[in-house]
């Protein structure tokens, strides 16, 4: 699926009747600074959480656990460095070939899988996630708002449908805004120019201060004006919506020599992660084998050791246990504190339904790595698997309250409660797995056979009895928005 802006328009539109019914009783303020006079805090994160909600009816979002890890802390390294290193971002990856980057409401940015593995270094992928973060810490998005104090309802949630993924090139900006005035789509356009060269200017700054190389935004640029030309009308989405000009390659490479010269290696999680995202991505699984056996034979040690790791993934995925189990094995007697070949050792035994191999590696592992949270998912859908749920609760119970409200902690807590008999507390947790992943009918679904289970105590009651409120009103919302 190509993930494309009139799919994004008609996934958030339902956010946007509900911002736009309560902005029909404000008056636009003055908002100057760009610091939020028109939006709270509070109600910027709430449309970004709606934001992202909507996005999984539109595009498939990644729900690997090591791949989401690696993308926070590289998005978190960025943000940290930025002019907001307190504003609350969140990073996740589409497994979408297109080649595309976006930053919606609230600080969600998505990267999509197709970029990641077109990139060549760390640092090209920084480049366009530093980028996207600017847009967000100079408030383009909200900024489109004073722009459009002066327009009426409709038009104003009309310029913020067409820059909801950040920013839009000319062309773009002008398909998307074909509902909106003729000379207020000319201003947008002209405004969201300036936009791209503000987060071209503020991302090498967050790139150079988070230790990674400035010089990687022209090359990435460059290389994606070079490639365009192969596509014919199929342009890359990314260049769509941040057009690539020479005059813009040749900016960015002049801001890019005010940086000293140094050499930025790669993380190893990088290149562990776009091949674990090959394999995930690639729909003939024989041409990922064939991709990673040819590269087997070239380059670094450690980059051999990459594709013996890809090649490792892609047996698994073809059910070969023999063929990935003995290249493993290799790769953790070589490399011992490499947390994603741990994982694979122990995933590969739970394949093969040998739980008690499988648990011991995982308990092995978690003892090595103790923080390392993909490790400890892993470990809890084993146990619910080897029928241990109440294990597998306690350790949910105590992971961080920052991931109790990921849809994975969902999925694996109602699984817990159900093989425990707790049909209440399941169907509890189901609604919220589908509320988070966009499904608010679903939802509404899970929560009435909560209500009706023999096992509902008082407490559990209330809450289901103020969460189906919230999804009733929602989903009528949702339907009188089509």
């Amino acid at each position: 699926m190509k993930f494309r802006l009139p799919a994004l328009l008609a996934g958030c539109f339902f956010s946007l009747i509900v911002f736009a019914t309560e902005l029909e009783h404000i008056n636009l303020p003055d908002m100057g600074d760009s610091s939020g006079a028109l939006i709270s805090p509070q109600q910027e994160q709430e449309f970004g959480a709606a934001f992202f909600r909507s996005l999984h009816n539109q595009v498939e979002i990644n729900q690997d656990t090591e791949i989401q890890h690696y993308i926070e802390n590289l998005g978190q390294q960025l943000t940290s460095h930025s002019d907001t290193p307190g504003y609350p971002f969140h990073f996740f990856v589409v497994l979408d070939k297109t080649i595309n980057a976006f930053a919606g409401p609230g600080g969600y940015i998505g990267v999509n899988s197709g970029l990641i593995l077109l990139t060549e270094s760390e640092s090209e992928l920084a480049s366009v996630v530093g980028h996207e973060i600017a847009h967000v810490t100079q408030r383009h998005l909200y900024r489109a708002f004073e722009a459009a104090r002066r327009m009426t309802l409709p038009m104003a949630a009309a310029t913020l449908a067409a820059i909801l993924i950040g920013t839009q090139s000319p062309a773009a900006g002008q398909a998307a805004m074909m509902a909106v005035q003729a000379g207020s789509t000319q201003f947008q356009i002209n405004f969201t120019r300036d936009n791209e060269k503000e987060a071209d200017r503020i991302g090498m700054k967050i790139l150079s201060n988070s230790n990674y190389d400035p010089r990687s935004m022209p090359i990435f640029f460059e290389r994606l004006q070079q490639s365009s030309r192969f596509y014919g009308r199929n342009i890359p989405e990314f260049l769509r919506t941040h057009p690539v000009s020479a005059s813009r390659i040749a900016d960015t490479r002049g801001r890019a020599e005010n940086y000293p010269y140094r050499q930025y290696p790669d993380s190893r999680e990088y290149s562990l992660t776009k091949a674990k995202l090959r394999v995930l991505t690639t729909q003939a699984i024989e041409n990922a084998i064939k991709y990673f056996q040819i590269r087997l034979h070239q380059g670094t040690d450690w980059q051999k050791h990459v594709a013996a790791y890809g090649l490792a993934l892609a047996y698994l995925k073809q059910r070969q246990f023999t063929n990935a189990s003995e290249i493993t094995r290799q790769l953790v007697q070589h490399y011992p504190e490499q947390p994603q070949f741990a994982m694979l050792n122990a995933q590969i035994a739970l394949q093969k339904h040998d739980y008690g191999l499988a648990l011991a590696l995982f308990g092995k592992a978690i003892g090595k790595f103790p923080d390392n949270l993909p490790l400890k998912f892993a470990y809890i859908r084993s146990l619910l698997l080897a029928d241990r749920p109440q294990q597998a609760k306690a350790l949910l119970e105590n992971v961080s309250p920052a991931f109790k409200t990921r849809p994975v902690f969902y999925q694996l807590r109602a699984k817990a409660e159900a093989k425990l008999g707790h049909e209440a507390e399941s169907q509890r947790y189901l609604a919220e797995y589908a509320y988070a992943t966009g499904q608010t009918k679903a939802a509404i679904m899970h929560i009435k056979l909560a209500q009706k289970a023999k096992d509902l105590n008082f407490y559990v009651k209330a809450i289901l009895d103020e969460r189906l409120q919230q999804f009733l009103t929602e989903q009528k919302l949702k339907q009188a928005s089509r």
